[in-house]
């Protein structure tokens, strides 16, 4: 996520924890002979637009394990991801979801009353719609007998409602469940002060005419200022934006590689979109306006272009920009899942197996967007691959700095060891085969249904590309972070 807002306190921004680890990486790194395109794998080759490699097929044996139910990917879908303050900038949250459910009503002719279960993640909920997997079902049509929740878990909150789908199966409770999520930035809610909010609540309660003419003869101008949604942590007060920036810097990510690799994220999102490989889309009819059928926040651009760009957050010598940071975004997704055994009994052809997945937590003052660090070996352990199995790699791109970051992590063995408690460093993913199709820079971010995209890409890349792995990686706010790993389903 990426917004300009003010910066925090000096007392966090010069946290002494992090400078001597900021020192400690930087020392190190630099005390080695690397070069950073190299490194990070953008030679001109990589930053082109050529066709994705065409993996060989590999002899590699299946993570289907004796007595343990199998679980896939039946079909997945989103609304066009649109940039804030556009064209979704009258509906509600429940409208984007509702159109996503629709979708893959129509897309699966699954019968309304044949899913068990319906989840859906979302950071920012709309108070009048607390719970809106269960308001969008309705709204879509969904029978009134299906119980729905929704889960909140930063930008991996429609990873949290995929795996509650997998536990719900896995568990025996149910075969079939949707699950999905939403976010909508165009419109969030504002709140009066708190003291205004408590003489509000006084008044109503007052039972006298004199009580609530004192009440509301207590107001002051300044209680009516209102309070906006938060975007810094909680647990340290900086803001996203602010602590991807600083970890740039402890990993001595340039301005110049962050701005190479958001030009190719925007330049692979343009040429994947020409192609029509972005299949999950489905088409959003807004009232009064016309069809919608394509993501908005598409722009390739220049070298040239990207290095005029001022720093959105530490001023004036940061490396985040505006432009190398995603955008605030409104849209939703849904995916069905399944039994392997139901989705055949009903005539499916799944997309894919949803393997073994993990979620992690670290400091989040220091390493808030490490999380795909932590949970990729953790995850590759759990399956028994390795790196090098992985044919289609799929990261949320929630900064450009924060996976340049993320890259340098996990190919420092020095970072492993003092930081992981691990022997060795699990390694950097090879970029033929790294957010082929664009990521969350290009595409968009809905906070709640960035997560489902990424799942659903997988599948839809390990087909076309003949891979038979797949793996998800993804930080969040609270410095947590989730991973999961995707396997081919036959052809």
């Amino acid at each position: 996520m990426c917004v300009e807002y003010n910066l925090v306190s000096d007392r966090v921004r010069n946290s002494e924890p992090f400078d001597r680890m900021a020192s400690m990486l930087m020392n190190s790194l630099r005390s080695r002979p690397v070069n950073s395109s190299r490194a990070l794998g953008f030679a001109a080759r990589s930053l082109g637009t050529s066709a994705p490699l065409q993996a060989q097929v590999k002899s590699k044996k299946t993570l289907a394990r004796p007595g343990v139910k199998n679980i896939v990917l039946v079909e997945g879908v989103r609304t066009p991801f649109l940039m804030s303050g556009t064209s979704y900038s009258d509906l509600m949250p429940h409208d984007l979801a509702r159109g996503a459910l629709q979708g893959l009503l129509n897309r699966t002719d699954i019968p309304k009353d044949a899913v068990d279960y319906i989840v859906y993640g979302t950071v920012i909920q709309e108070v009048k719609t607390s719970n809106v997997a269960r308001e969008a079902a309705l709204g879509a049509g969904f029978s009134d007998k299906i119980p729905a929740h929704t889960v909140t878990m930063a930008c991996i909150s429609s990873n949290q409602a995929m795996t509650t789908a997998v536990g719900l199966i896995a568990a025996g409770q149910c075969d079939t469940v949707v699950a999905g999520g939403v976010e909508f930035m165009s419109d969030v809610p504002i709140r009066h002060s708190r003291r205004m909010r408590k003489t509000m609540l006084s008044l109503n309660k007052a039972k006298t005419l004199g009580a609530r003419l004192s009440l509301l003869g207590s107001i002051r101008l300044a209680h009516l200022a209102p309070e906006l949604p938060a975007v810094a942590e909680f647990s340290t007060a900086e803001t996203m934006g602010h602590s991807a920036d600083r970890l740039a810097a402890a990993f001595a990510v340039t301005r110049l590689e962050q701005d190479e690799f958001a030009v190719r994220s925007h330049t692979l999102a343009k040429k994947a979109q020409d192609e029509g490989l972005l299949s999950d889309i489905i088409s959003f009819k807004v009232p009064g306006k016309d069809i919608i059928s394509k993501d908005n926040g598409i722009r390739p651009s220049s070298m040239e272009q990207m290095s005029k760009l001022k720093p959105a957050f530490i001023k004036p010598h940061g490396t985040v920009t505006a432009a190398n940071a995603s955008f605030l975004t409104d849209g939703a997704s849904a995916v069905l899942i399944m039994s392997e055994e139901k989705a055949l009994a009903m005539g499916y052809k799944p997309k894919a197996y949803l393997r073994d997945f993990v979620y992690v937590s670290q400091d989040p003052k220091d390493q808030l967007l490490l999380g795909p660090t932590y949970a990729t070996p953790k995850v590759l352990e759990k399956s028994g691959l390795t790196l090098g199995d992985i044919d289609v790699f799929e990261f949320h791109e929630a900064f450009a700095g924060q996976i340049m970051a993320n890259m340098k992590a996990m190919d420092s063995d020095w970072f492993a060891q003092t930081y992981m408690g691990r022997n060795t460093k699990v390694g950097r993913p090879p970029m033929e085969k790294f957010n082929l199709w664009g990521g969350s820079l290009s595409l968009g971010h809905p906070f709640g249904a960035t997560g489902c995209r990424l799942v659903t890409t997988v599948a839809h890349r390990l087909k076309k590309e003949g891979g038979q792995y797949g793996l998800v990686a993804a930080c969040a706010a609270g410095g947590q972070g989730h991973a999961m790993v995707i396997e081919a389903y036959p052809q």
